[in-house]
């Protein structure tokens, strides 16, 4: 007679824990490819931050090259986004962006702000 009471509850809290598994997986499908492409975009800052220290190209050849990058990996950045110092000091680089990613229900804005700074030795 216990039995009868409980009259499928325990699908609905299936249900519902499901749907909530699939809302993770969903957001997580959206979200983790922009912060690998951010990632991707601040180790190739470092690496031509640390060329530049040494071959020392203008900084209009580093914002090209970043630039370039930003263009493969698709980031929602333009060429007045990208800040570059060089000078006998050192590099440094930084990128200002935000990423708007749909989520169906709400719009997430992601906003990202790498920075390299590479000192010379001498």
């Amino acid at each position: 007679m216990s039995r009868n009471r409980e009259r499928g509850g325990s699908k609905l809290k299936a249900i519902l824990w499901l749907l909530v598994l699939v809302a993770g997986v969903f957001t997580a499908f959206k979200v983790v490819p922009v912060y690998i492409d951010n990632y991707s975009l601040q180790d190739k800052m470092q690496t031509e931050a640390r060329f530049a220290t040494v071959n020392r190209p203008t900084e209009d050849h580093i914002r090209e090259v970043i630039f370039k990058e930003i263009q493969a990996l698709e980031i929602p950045a333009h060429s007045e986004d990208i800040k570059v110092e060089a000078s006998p000091r050192g590099v440094k680089i930084s990128v200002d962006y935000t990423v708007n990613v749909d989520l169906k229900v709400y719009q997430l804005k992601l906003h990202f702000n790498p920075a390299v700074d590479n000192r010379s030795l001498y």
